[in-house]
Parts: structure tokens; C-alpha cells; sequence
């Protein structure tokens, strides 16, 4: 009796298809106003400037990306520094990985810091939508992870001011169906800080988590002495209380500390965030994907967070940070704000209190035109 031949197996496997050819990118950026005044310690932020950026390709592709830039002058020169990147760059295939340390080197003298890293970062973030495009995949999926809900919490809001305000606040945003809140802390005393966190917690229910963030406001000593005060209360964790470069100062907090110390959206690339873990600078990491070197760099922070067995959140921009969290094997929060609305056709989709990386290619992420021809150009 002959065996039968399995004609998979003697078939030649298909060799994969290339990649795409970069051709171009266009930058524009835009003024979203916030539907929650956002007080911190350090401004009163009413809107935000947003950079948005689209890579073209030889295959009529693009890739898509969006940056928070801080100040309308930071989009324009993370822009510039996209506009020259694009033309270093064009013509070569869609290798994240090469594209960027090619252009780090290039950028090296200059340093690969606040603009120029953005940048990089954005340019890494619209490579791989176009590449996840191209294989007909969403971006977590290409990264190898399925299309998992990740627990989100709501971060519009709840910034600096009075008690009531705060009480009226925390009960409008419960009523967006998230499942945590994150409180931004920094009055003159600590009196007026517990007398805000009181608020919101008679607001919400009892076992709701809420986040403190001080947006780097204290000294060591005023933070452990405070954070001591804030961790009878049962906050989850404390964030950026001091500087957050001062990886020694943020170490003699978490040791003084029960409740975690949360740092991470400064981080200057991965390597950063190994400096601050080496240092024992915090029990928790919530790196920007648009400051620790875009998709590319995640990953990499990722695995240095799961060696190293810490919980991982988001900074911002949740439509990329919820694919990239899906592939993170210690994946903890994802930080909401609903900003990117203003700009897309299918905003994110929070369902029981979590969001979960959309169906569509790449980040399913589409710029609807009408809308952003509504908002105010940068």
C-alpha cells in the first residue's frame, strides 16, 4: 500500500513578500481642546497640541501615527526633524529596526533627546502600522500576541482644584464606564491633598482604584512624607513624585514606601528606563511610546520589564499603547484619554472598564477629514 504524500509538505514554501518602500511623509499638526481642564502641578493644560504624521509608501500604503508634542513650538520641531529624517530615509525598505539605529547614528551629535527622540519614535510607530498593514494584521498580532482586552483608567480629568469640583468631576467621568481614576496631587499642603482625595473617593465606589500623580512636584522628603499619608488611604500607586531623572532620589521614596512609586513617561529610550530599574528607582514603569523609541522600543522596554518582573503601563496615546500592551507579558494599565477622537473616523471603544486593539490592519487607525478640518492648525 503507498503512503500518501501530504502536499504541504513537499510544496516549496512561499518565499515572503518584501517589504514596503518608504516614498515620503507628511506632518500636520492640530489644537485639540479637552472636554476636562487638565490642572497639574506644573500647568493648567485647556488643549493639546497633537502631531500627526503619515508615512507613504511605493505600494500605496501608509502609515499612520499621532503624537502629544506638550507645546504648539515642540510639534513644530519634532516636524522638523521628521521632514529631514524623510528625506535621509527615502527609498529604503520598511525596517524599523535599521531605519532607526541608522538615524540615531546620524542624529548622535545632536543628541536623540526630547524632539529629535520623538521624532524617531513617531517615524518607528508609522513604519510598523505599515508594516502590520501590509501583512494584514493587527499590530498586536504581527507582534505575536492576540487581540487581548487590556483594563484601562480614566485620566481626563481630576486635576488640580477645589474638593467639590473634584467630587462633581470624578462622578461625570465614572459615568464613561472605566473602572479606575487617576487624581493629579500637588496643592501647597498636604491637608488640601487628602482633603481632594477624600472627594473623590466619597464620588466613586470604595473599591474603585485610584492613581496619584504629582508630576514631579515634591522633594524625596516631602514625598515619602506625604506619600506615607496618601498610602493609609489605599491609592494604587504614586507617581512621578519628585524629579523624574533623579533615579537615587526615586529610590530612597519607594524604599521608604508601601504603596508603589510609578515612574516611567520621561524615560529618554530604553536605556533610560534600564538606568532607573538598575537603580531600584520604582516598583512599577509606564513608558511613552512616543519617548521610549516608538513600537521598536517598547518591545525592547517590555522585555527588560518582564526580566526584571514589573508591572508595565501606558503613557497617552492608547491607540498604540493598547496593541503594544497586548504583547507585553506584564501588562498592567492602560492609560485613557480620549483626545485622539478629534481625529479619527473609529475612535477606541471602551468596553467593561477595557479597551481591546481594534480588528483592522495595523493600528486601525484612519485621520476623518471633516473632523480636522475643524480643529485649529498648528
Amino acid at each position: 500500500m503507498s503512503a500518501e504524500v501530504n502536499p504541504n509538505l513537499s510544496a516549496k514554501a512561499s518565499p515572503a513578500a518584501p517589504p514596503p518602500t518608504l516614498r515620503g511623509l507628511a506632518t500636520r499638526g492640530v489644537r485639540v481642546p479637552l472636554a476636562f481642564a487638565l490642572g497639574t502641578s506644573a500647568a493648567v493644560v485647556r488643549s493639546v497640541p497633537l502631531l500627526l504624521l503619515d508615512v507613504s509608501t511605493e505600494e500605496s500604503i501608509v502609515g499612520r501615527a499621532y503624537l502629544f508634542c506638550y507645546t504648539p513650538a515642540g510639534a513644530r520641531a519634532v516636524a522638523a526633524v521628521l521632514a529631514e529624517a524623510g528625506e535621509m530615509i527615502q527609498g529604503q525598505p520598511l525596517h524599523p529596526q535599521s531605519i532607526g539605529l541608522s538615524l540615531m547614528r546620524r542624529y548622535a551629535l545632536l543628541g536623540v533627546t526630547g524632539p529629535v527622540r520623538m521624532a524617531l519614535s513617531a517615524l518607528d510607530i508609522a513604519l510598523w502600522d505599515a508594516l502590520a498593514k501590509a501583512a494584514g494584521q493587527p499590530l498586536a498580532e504581527l507582534l505575536g500576541a492576540g487581540r487581548r482586552a487590556i483594563a484601562a483608567y480614566d485620566s481626563r480629568g481630576l486635576g488640580l482644584m477645589a474638593p467639590d469640583r473634584l467630587a462633581d468631576e470624578a462622578r461625570a467621568l465614572r459615568a464613561a464606564g472605566l473602572r479606575a481614576l487617576k487624581l493629579r496631587l500637588g496643592h501647597a499642603t498636604l491637608a488640601e491633598d487628602l482633603a481632594a482625595l477624600h472627594a473623590v473617593r466619597r464620588a466613586v465606589p470604595s473599591d474603585m482604584p485610584v492613581m496619584v500623580d504629582y508630576n514631579q512636584a515634591l522633594t524625596p522628603t516631602e514625598a515619602v512624607r506625604r506619600g506615607l499619608a496618601l498610602q493609609a488611604e489605599g491609592i494604587a500607586w504614586l507617581e512621578e513624585p519628585i524629579r523624574h531623572d533623579d533615579y537615587r532620589g526615586n529610590a530612597h521614596v519607594a524604599r521608604c514606601l508601601d504603596v508603589p512609586v510609578q515612574i516611567g513617561e520621561n524615560f529618554n529610550g530604553p536605556e533610560a528606563m534600564a538606568e532607573a530599574v538598575a537603580a531600584g528607582a520604582c516598583d512599577l514603569v509606564m513608558p511613552d511610546v512616543g519617548r521610549i523609541g516608538g513600537v521598536t522600543g517598547w518591545m525592547q522596554a517590555a522585555a527588560m520589564a518582564a526580566a526584571h518582573g514589573l508591572q508595565m503601563s501606558s503613557h497617552l496615546v492608547p491607540e498604540v499603547s493598547v496593541h503594544l500592551l497586548a504583547a507585553t507579558p506584564t501588562a498592567h494599565w492602560l492609560e485613557y484619554v480620549d483626545w485622539a477622537d478629534a481625529l479619527l473616523e473609529e475612535p477606541l471603544q471602551v468596553v467593561d472598564g477595557a479597551v481591546t486593539p481594534p480588528d483592522r490592519p495595523g493600528l486601525g487607525m484612519a485621520w476623518d477629514e471633516e473632523k480636522l478640518r475643524r480643529l485649529e492648525a498648528l
